[in-house]
């Protein structure tokens, strides 16, 4: 369904857990966000047992459904299925792109994570639908993302492959959003740039207008 819209739904991506954050809910992080114009979610809880994230994200996919954005899941295909979510985004570590969809169907959201141009080539010849190239920036979201790598993969992904849907990662927020995409990327992905704010709305707003002026 939003396999062929991913350059636009690509803008304003949110990766969240299940956690809270002071006074509001997962799910109400992600609405405040989704109406401060997130354009898919990503849902990403390592550390939470799956009895409690199984409802959680539920609660989520319905909110991205009446929204009408995507809803993936983080590494684990056999969640996505339990959770019918619109696909899958996983590492180079994990389950192969080409066995997800083989799992997921034709019609999912296979994004792959890249840290080198090799691991795009790899991802690439898998058959991901998009890549999340990073980490950007230094990050603390993510305890194994690595060292930050700047701007320059993106440019080079976008020249190798000018059409493959892209999207930024690790320590992105609005003040330093804009290099990511004037380096090829159609979007950026955020965690604590919108989850752990005390305005998800807002924050997400600001990232908005940002990606609109690219």
């Amino acid at each position: 369904m939003y396999r062929s819209s991913l350059h636009d739904t690509l803008s304003v991506y949110l990766v969240t857990d299940t956690a809270g954050y002071e006074h509001r809910s997962a799910a109400e992080i992600v609405r405040a966000a989704i109406a401060g114009g997130v354009t898919l979610v990503q849902l990403r809880d390592k550390q939470a047992q799956l009895r409690d994230v199984l409802p959680a994200g539920r609660e989520i996919r319905e909110l991205c459904r009446s929204a009408g954005i995507p809803f993936v899941v983080n590494d684990r295909a056999d969640l996505a299925l339990l959770l019918e979510a619109d696909g899958v985004h996983v590492g180079q570590d994990d389950l192969p792109a080409q066995e997800a969809r083989r799992l997921l169907g034709p019609d999912a959201i296979i994004g792959v994570s890249a840290g080198t141009m090799e691991e795009a080539e790899w991802a690439v010849a898998q058959g991901a639908d998009y890549l999340g190239v990073g980490p950007v920036y230094a990050t603390a979201s993510k305890k194994d993302a690595g060292e930050a790598i700047g701007t320059d993969l993106i440019a080079r992904i976008r020249s190798r492959w000018p059409q493959l849907p892209l999207v930024g990662i690790g320590g992105i927020h609005q003040g330093n959003a804009a290099p990511v995409l004037a380096a090829g990327a159609q979007g950026v992905a955020v965690i604590s740039a919108i989850t752990r704010q005390s305005d998800p709305q807002s924050a997400a707003r600001g990232l908005a207008d940002v990606c609109r002026r690219r």
